[in-house]
């Protein structure tokens, strides 16, 4: 980039950040006329997408949408499945349509066959990227095809395996804080916050593993980034009010552009938490590729992803490779993608083994089994060639990863005229029947993954139900296409923007479980009520009480030892 294009460069995001006089009702207000104007046009001058079953409109300020974004997640997602199809019209705010999807072959078809031709919508990508920069997940097209074409390397199947030892280490540290818990209340009983503590553990291990860096979070170290990051998901994401609704849903009917210059205008203090953390995560950020890249030059690099990233960065091209500034946001990406998403995964697991103990049993006498082995062969440690031979402990993984999907939707806007191929056809309100569906430039997609990934044709009649030993039978009668990467399952997404390091999660979630639960047995606290657990809508779903859902992420659990003799 030439120092003129710098310059301008930077003086246009200076525009762009420099808030004006405008209220948010000002804005709120032009955005609902423009808005009610373009539902309108797309309504009379296009398909429309009226005729395809849904709910009515429960108004026209707000369609389906207070529901849809208040529920607990995937709440009205299996509703409306049940009652309309796989393929759902729903209102959005002032007249618009979406069009709610789990159907796996147009899912399969819109995000990985013509995935080029379903980007993010603006809105949602302006949010993401004003909080968190530019990173893999906040940019699209052609950007998004180059960062991820240069951060491949990083994230292959050989680098995951190589990382299973770090996520051992950290998850045995926190049976070791929980051990020091036991000891000094002279008890075979604690109760433990879950999420807390998961929090906390997988906060460390991403940031060993993706940066060689030490966050000390299970060490309450008083940090800038150990406290940005902590239940930064939820803080920026949970709970929106009805005004957020409107917002987000008017901003996404505009260009990248504009909604990028209105963010600005609105003083909002979510954004501003997440751009404060981002502040922080850059200046480290900063120093650590400034040391990977003098490692690099000494012929000492490590093997953490930040320095396999700086060295493919270094080898590419300056016209295919990261800029500075996105390099140092890919901080910000792989803590909040890699942190959350799994100690939440892990919390929702402990949750369907404290409810089914049958199901716990049998794990941990599958893992106590196999370290057995591992001693006779006079090791001590686990590898990921040992997870090959636990197929219960996949099962357990899988069926999670299935049934408590934490990124529970995506959503997708069609760039240009296309039509979705139906594995169900679809009988309109007219009668008429459809084995395809035409969807217009502009049209937004909101692919249920919740609602997928209990599909009663890909994973059986007892799709609703948590069952492991459904990953044990090879008795399928589904053979049509699957959209996700792995498991059959959508939790990671699929096609060019499925989740870079699902590798690393699932490497992560088996070396945690195996920590977890050889040892120890989880109960539900006899302070909750289970009636009373929610899973929060909040980007990465999370646990909340009822009653108490301002009090973020919260799991009580009474953790009991289980003697060797046990099982």
């Amino acid at each position: 980039m030439t120092p003129a294009t710098d310059l301008q460069a930077t003086e246009a995001r200076r525009f762009c950040t420099t808030p004006i006089d405008m209220s948010s009702t000002t804005i709120l207000l032009a955005l609902a006329s423009a808005a009610v104007l373009y539902a309108l046009y797309k309504r009379y001058t296009r398909f429309s997408l009226s005729k395809i079953p849904g709910p009515k409109s429960d108004s026209f300020l707000f369609g389906n949408f207070k529901e849809y974004a208040r529920s607990e997640a995937g709440e009205a997602d299996f509703k409306w499945q049940s009652l309309y199809g796989d393929v759902v019209r729903i209102n959005s705010p002032f007249g618009g349509e979406r069009l709610l999807v789990s159907d796996p072959k147009a899912l399969h078809y819109a995000w990985q066959q013509a995935g080029s031709s379903f980007d993010k919508p603006p809105a949602r990508v302006a949010l993401s990227e004003m909080a968190l920069g530019p990173g893999l997940i906040n940019v699209v097209g052609d950007v998004h095809k180059r960062q991820r074409k240069v951060m491949m390397p990083g994230f292959g199947s050989t680098e995951a395996k190589a990382a299973f030892p770090i996520f051992s280490k950290h998850a045995a540290k926190l049976m070791a804080k929980w051990g020091d818990m036991f000891s000094n209340e002279a008890t075979e009983t604690i109760d433990v916050d879950i999420p807390y503590w998961l929090s906390r553990a997988t906060l460390d291990a991403i940031g060993e593993v993706a940066f060689d860096y030490q966050l000390g979070a299970l060490d309450h170290k008083d940090n800038e980034l150990t406290k940005g990051y902590f239940s930064l998901v939820f803080d920026l994401f949970n709970a929106q009010t009805p005004k957020d609704v409107l917002l987000i849903n008017l901003l996404d009917t505009l260009p990248r552009s504009i909604v990028r210059f209105l963010l600005a205008q609105l003083p909002n203090s979510r954004l501003q938490r997440g751009r404060d953390t981002g502040t922080a995560s850059t200046n480290i950020a900063r120093q650590l590729v400034a040391e990977k890249y003098a490692a690099l030059l000494d012929g000492k690099p490590s093997k953490d992803i930040m320095s396999i990233l700086v060295k493919a960065n270094a080898n590419a091209d300056k016209s295919t490779g990261l800029t500075d500034v996105e390099l140092l946001a890919q901080m910000n990406t792989i803590l909040v993608a890699g942190h959350e998403t799994t100690s939440n995964t892990l919390t929702f697991t402990l949750l369907e083994l404290a409810k089914n103990k049958d199901i716990q049993n049998k794990l941990r006498a599958e893992i106590r089994e196999h370290r057995r082995k591992i001693y006779a062969q006079g090791r001590t440690e686990f590898t990921p060639a040992d997870i090959d031979s636990m197929p219960y402990l996949a099962a357990v993984a899988k069926e999670t990863l299935r049934f408590h999907p934490v990124v529970y939707n995506q959503f997708r806007m069609a760039d240009k005229d296309e039509v979705l191929p139906l594995h169900r056809p679809i009988t309109t309100k007219t009668g008429e029947v459809l084995n395809q569906l035409p969807v217009k430039k502009g049209t937004i997609l909101i692919a249920s993954i919740a609602g997928y990934n209990r599909h009663t044709d890909v994973f059986g009649l007892d799709a609703s139900t948590y069952n492991p030993d459904r990953w044990l039978k090879k008795d399928s009668k589904y053979s049509g296409v699957l959209p996700g990467v792995y498991a059959n399952v959508f939790t990671f997404g699929g096609g060019g923007r499925s989740c870079i390091g699902w590798r690393f999660a699932i490497m992560e979630i088996h070396a945690f479980l195996i920590e977890l639960v050889k040892d120890y047995e989880y109960s539900l606290s006899p302070d909750i009520d289970p009636s009373r657990i929610r899973r929060e809508p909040c980007f990465a779903m999370c646990p909340t009480l009822k009653g108490e859902e301002d009090k973020g992420s919260q799991l009580k659990m009474t953790v009991t030892m289980v003697p060797e003799d046990d099982d």
